[in-house]
């Protein structure tokens, strides 16, 4: 399942896992392939502890500095998309949306570092893939 709009840019795929077992799952894909996990946020446990009844909702947030530090030379502003997230979430099964980082390209000025947008989303794909199977 894939619902990517102009209104709604987030690739969503099904994952056969828990929500926390995909974020550890990520979390794991993520450290052997040397990135940087910046951090996990779990919006559930923050709307809980705040009186709210919420299914599983986890942002993980990471990158390399080296590819993050060059689209921003080139276009500062694109600073407010990175680093990269993925969102797992519950609903009647576990989802995991992205941003394709390639769509950037059309929101921001980035012509010299294109390629790298273009490595950025393989790696984006090759992590939900991963995510896909038990």
């Amino acid at each position: 399942m894939e619902r990517n709009t102009v209104s709604n840019p987030l690739t969503i795929v099904t994952s056969p896992l828990s929500v926390k077992d995909s974020v550890n799952k990520l979390s794991d894909l993520l450290k052997e392939k040397g990135i940087t996990i910046f951090a996990v946020i779990d919006h559930a446990e923050a709307g809980r502890a705040s009186g709210f009844e919420m299914k599983d909702e986890i942002l993980v947030i990471f990158g390399d500095p080296k590819a993050g530090t060059n689209l921003m030379l080139e276009s500062p502003s694109i600073g407010i998309e990175l680093p990269l997230k993925i969102l797992v979430w519950q609903e009647s099964e576990t989802l995991i949306g992205y941003i394709d980082p390639k769509l950037l390209a059309g929101e921001f000025p980035i012509a010299k570092n294109i390629l790298l947008l273009e490595k950025m989303s393989a790696l984006m794909a090759s992590l939900v893939r991963e995510l896909q199977i038990q």
